[in-house]
């Protein structure tokens, strides 16, 4: 019997500033695939995520559109709500930073932080806009890159280089164009350095259960030393600081969005009626899964392990950084300049959710970046899941005057094959190799054609009506259990053959349908892609 784990799940929280693009979710699928899988094997999971609503890019939108930050936020929020539940992400708690609750106890782990020394004020000096009146963020201000000489935000270069803070001497404000003078200010820092050999002995234990480009980034950010870390900024879009002193200042996004994996869980263990820390504490049974995209490794490996270590309160740190390269689209880098995403919702009103969620699992930047065009997906989705998957299917149960699954005896080569299947594509999943699962699983699709065609089953019904019955009883077998290890990948169609075959539960293990059941209104589970 399986001894039932607590498996928390947390998916990274996009940024409500833009439309989801097909390589955000090809960052977040993994997280939807381990949350499915671990369900049907039967552990205890929460799997959470929510969109990260405060800081400057979405107060810069509403003065552009004329809306409030609060208005701009929700109405991406809903969007990505309403994209998630048609990609099928199985979300316990899809929640916003902009939530009662998650502003509530973010102020409550910030003030243990301060209070045990890991948050600390200090004067330093900041660009400010006289004719503004104000100091200005990083991302509001326009400077030459001193690494490839183009005009950039003073946060990030298109080309990667960071502007550091030298860098930002006599930066141009955003808003009214004019140069910048450096201004005292007061902030409170976190202290990373302090924590800096905690971080590294976590980082030697828990490597190995990393994917490299996890590593190497990790590791890299680690040799340069941790610098300390600004944690408020004057903003006025944001969660408030609740120490006395500044509250003119408001939460840096990232240390509020990134303390979200927590107050999800606490929220949703509440609505459950479960205890948050059998998730979050040290010898509770339990694994942290981390799924994001590579722009966010370093916020995951370090960030989080650094806050959670600061909290002195017994956490346990993520034990899998589950991180995914970048999609380019038609092989160029997706860029807001350029306009060149693809966005999911339109992914989504043009073709089924499996077929999206196949083609971003098994081809998608697992550990490299990968291209995506439309004229692959559509190739890929007609040949492996249309003609291979659906056909199987098809050929199956709507074949001519079958009206009940017949009374066979099932064959026990595809049925040491599937038992298999069953073990191998388990063991990818678990070694976050998604690709390989999805493979796995095909080829045991191109056996089952390959049997169907083997046995002729056309011919077997006028020579021998056993033999036919065995044969299609086989199939039938095969497309239940397909449903099972399909149903991470591709719940939708999943649940479809479930309900033809009238299959009670998913469960992650060799299942047989039951004989002479009738087989009515079966209707073709893929659309051929035109």
């Amino acid at each position: 019997m399986h001894n039932k784990r607590n498996i928390l799940i947390g998916g990274a929280w996009p940024y409500a500033n833009n439309s989801l693009h097909v390589g955000h979710v090809a960052g977040l699928i993994s997280g939807d695939v381990l949350a499915r899988y671990y369900r049907q094997i039967g552990d205890n999971v929460l799997y959470v995520s929510g969109t990260d609503c405060h800081g400057t890019p979405i107060t810069i939108r509403a003065k552009k559109e004329n809306k409030t930050p609060k208005e701009i936020s929700e109405s991406y929020h809903k969007e990505f709500t309403d994209c998630f539940n048609d990609m099928q992400f199985s979300y316990d708690l899809y929640t916003k930073t902009e939530d009662e609750f998650h502003k509530k106890k973010v102020q409550e782990l910030f003030k243990k932080m301060y209070d045990n020394g890991y948050i600390y004020a200090k004067k330093d000096l900041q660009p400010f806009c006289e004719h503004c009146n104000k100091f200005v963020a990083d991302r509001e201000l326009i400077l030459t890159c001193p690494s490839c000489g183009k005009e950039t935000k003073g946060d990030m270069c298109d080309c990667g280089y960071e502007p550091k803070l030298e860098d930002l001497i006599g930066a141009k404000c955003q808003t009214c164009g004019s140069e910048t003078v450096q201004k005292e200010n007061m902030n409170l820092y976190l202290a990373l350095g302090k924590l800096q050999n905690k971080i590294e002995k976590y980082v030697e234990k828990n490597k190995k259960n990393w994917r490299i480009s996890s590593q190497n980034e990790t590791e890299k950010y680690l040799r340069e030393g941790l610098p300390e870390k600004a944690v408020t900024r004057n903003l006025e879009w944001g969660i408030d600081i609740p120490i006395k002193g500044f509250e003119d200042k408001k939460m840096y996004v990232w240390i509020e969005a990134v303390l979200g994996y927590i107050t999800a869980c606490q929220k949703i263990c509440i609505e459950k009626g479960l205890n948050w820390e059998n998730y979050w504490k040290n010898d509770r049974n339990n694994l942290i899964f981390m799924a994001h995209g590579k722009d966010n490794i370093t916020f995951h490996t370090i960030i989080l392990p650094a806050l959670l270590l600061a909290l002195e309160e017994d956490y346990k740190l993520p034990d899998y950084m589950v991180a995914t390269q970048y999609l380019n689209i038609n092989s160029e880098k997706i860029s807001k300049s350029k306009g060149n995403g693809i966005t999911i919702r339109q992914m989504l009103d043009n073709y089924n959710s499996d077929m999206i969620r196949y083609y971003l699992i098994g081809n998608g930047p697992e550990r490299k970046d990968s291209n995506f065009s439309i004229e692959e997906f559509v190739a890929i989705s007609n040949a492996e899941v249309v003609n291979k998957y659906g056909n199987l299917i098809n050929r199956t149960l709507k074949y001519k005057g079958l009206k009940q699954i017949p009374d066979g005896v099932m064959n026990k080569y595809m049925k040491e094959l599937i038992e298999k299947a069953y073990k191998d594509v388990g063991n990818a999943i678990e070694n976050l190799e998604f690709k390989k699962a999805v493979l796995l699983i095909r080829d045991l699709v191109e056996e089952g054609n390959k049997f169907y065609e083997e046995k002729q089953p056309w011919k077997q019904q006028k020579e021998n009506i056993q033999e036919f019955n065995n044969t299609i009883y086989t199939c039938c077998n095969l497309i239940a259990n397909l449903s099972n290890l399909y149903e991470p990948f591709m719940p939708e169609s999943s649940k479809k053959v479930r309900r033809f075959l009238e299959i009670e539960e998913c469960c992650w293990e060799y299942i047989q349908v039951k004989k002479c059941k009738d087989i009515e209104n079966i209707e073709p589970i893929f659309e051929r892609i035109k």
